[in-house]
């Protein structure tokens, strides 16, 4: 079964140091893009459409693209300005597709941050703060909460409470487990025992990460639950690690991952940039600050590249998770400094199980829609839909 998973950073990077120069197959590494070079065979960036209903439609809406652009990055929808609890946004499309196959897996779905204030009421501008808090809508009026601490993930995906034969395995103390093991040859019985390791591992962390953070005097993010690492770095690769065991023993099937909030000023110290994400990200176009933000958008990518290698190695079938899935990644800003929704920058990862060939950069026509590319996703995960949002086609990959 083909597993889909979407990641989005909030703003978007300089097309200078993004896109690739050329269209087609076989095309030259940008600058933020080039982590992903030996990923080659599985990538196809998509260069050139518009996230409009990310705009501003009247003159009230001005000034309010941050809760926008989470809004519309999967629903393609333009959500309505309110502060209220009349919200109204899009499904997604991860949501719809939950809806189509999330009944085969015991979790439907999983929704995960890195950042989340959980605040309800206006953030700004007179918008709900769910429209920046999440970018994942059941349907237009039903926002899915994104979990921020890996504890609460694990014990969504193992949890004792769990009456799949995962859990039975987990706790070894089943009849279904001893009968699972006894029907497994030696090859498959290896490979359920190192997946179970790696499971005991990631929880493993997890016990760690409360030891220290239940120790420590201070910490950097100070209202975090226990189980959130200190470090962006470890948080991000523990939720992608989590996001591949639940893959990997078919517990979910779709993820969404923010992997940080809108006007964060967070500074990410294992880029080697020391201004904060968000003043960095209005650059004002000076060439510096512009080459700064894109070493940060370099770095953002290479730990992605984590999320890509920990798939492929994963046996999946006759391949790996890289074959059978489909990772959509970028942003619904194309021009962080103007907070502009044009050109945005995006990227498709794996073979989606045959969908997707790879090894291309395709450069759409100008005035393309974001949403065509959330509609030739849907279509490729085997989800019938006419249109989603503004769309007017799928794009050709």
């Amino acid at each position: 079964m083909v597993h889909g998973a979407a990641g989005s950073t909030p703003e978007g990077a300089n097309k200078n140091y993004w896109s690739p120069k050329k269209d087609g197959a076989d095309f030259d590494w940008s600058f933020s893009l080039e982590p992903l070079a030996p990923f080659r065979e599985y990538i196809t960036i998509i260069s050139g459409t518009d996230a409009r209903p990310a705009e501003a439609f009247t003159s009230s809406e001005g000034g309010a693209d941050h809760f926008r652009s989470s809004a519309v990055y999967l629903t393609a929808a333009h959500a309505k300005q309110t502060a209220g609890p009349d919200i109204l946004n899009g499904a997604s499309i991860d949501q719809l597709y939950a809806q189509r196959f999330g009944n085969d897996t015991p979790v439907p779905s999983v929704q995960l941050c890195t950042e989340n204030i959980g605040l309800s009421g206006s953030c700004g501008f007179n918008y709900n703060c769910v429209y920046s808090d999440t970018i994942s809508w059941a349907s237009p009026t039903v926002p899915m909460p994104m979990v921020v601490n890996p504890r609460a993930v694990f014990e969504n995906l193992f949890g004792y409470g769990r009456t799949s034969i995962l859990a039975s395995i987990l706790d070894g103390l089943t009849p279904a487990a001893a009968r699972l093991r006894a029907d497994l040859g030696a090859a498959d019985k290896r490979r359920l025992n190192d997946y179970l390791e790696e499971v005991r591992g990631v929880e493993r962390r997890i016990q760690a990460i409360e030891r220290h953070n239940a120790a420590a005097p201070s910490r950097e993010l100070a209202s975090a639950p226990l189980g959130v690492p200190d470090s962006w770095e470890d948080h991000v690769k523990l939720m992608f690690d989590l996001q591949v065991l639940a893959f990997a023993a078919e517990i979910t099937r779709v993820s969404t991952f923010k992997m940080s909030r809108d006007t964060s000023l967070r500074i990410f110290p294992g880029s080697g940039v020391t201004t904060p994400f968000h003043t960095l990200s209005h650059h004002s176009e000076k060439p510096e600050l512009i080459a700064e933000f894109a070493k940060l958008n370099r770095y953002h990518v290479g730990v992605v590249s984590y999320f890509l290698r920990r798939l492929k190695e994963t046996p999946d079938g006759d391949g790996n998770l890289l074959d059978s899935s489909l990772v959509l990644y970028g942003s619904p800003m194309g021009d962080s400094n103007t907070h502009n929704h044009r050109s945005l920058p995006l990227l498709l990862a794996g073979h989606a199980g045959g969908q997707l060939k790879g090894n291309l950069h395709r450069t759409c026509d100008p005035g393309t829609p974001h949403a065509n590319c959330l509609l030739t996703i849907l279509r490729k995960l085997g989800v019938e839909a006419d249109s989603i949002g503004d769309s007017t086609g799928e794009i050709a990959i």
